[in-house]
């Protein structure tokens, strides 16, 4: 009876030490490809003095270039949400893209 008792208690704490361990290591997510943010750590973002409205049918590769040292993220694409997270933070830009053009600019 000993025997099994110290064995099912090795057992759990093996399990318990393999719990902690979770989320330390790199993980796979499936082939999604997770939403980024873009900026520039010096904050010089050179699309602050422009309107939210400026980026509405440029290209994706014109809108990255006006949003340099800005902190934006492409939210949809092609109408596919994609993931990020719920934290809002006022600077950041949120871009709609249907066939390579912005078609939408929300802040949070």
């Amino acid at each position: 009876m000993t025997r099994l008792a110290t064995m099912l208690t090795m057992a759990a704490i093996a399990g318990m030490a393999g719990c902690s361990m979770a989320g330390t290591g790199p993980t796979k997510n499936g082939g999604e490809t997770p939403m980024a943010n873009h900026a520039q750590p010096d904050g010089t973002c050179q699309a602050a003095a422009a309107s939210d409205d400026a980026l509405i049918g440029k290209t994706e590769h014109e809108a990255t270039a006006l949003l340099n040292g800005c902190l934006w993220r492409i939210s949809e694409r092609d109408g596919k949400v994609l993931p990020g997270t719920m934290d809002y933070r006022q600077e950041r830009r949120n871009l709609g893209l249907q066939n390579g053009k912005v078609i939408w600019v929300r802040r949070g």
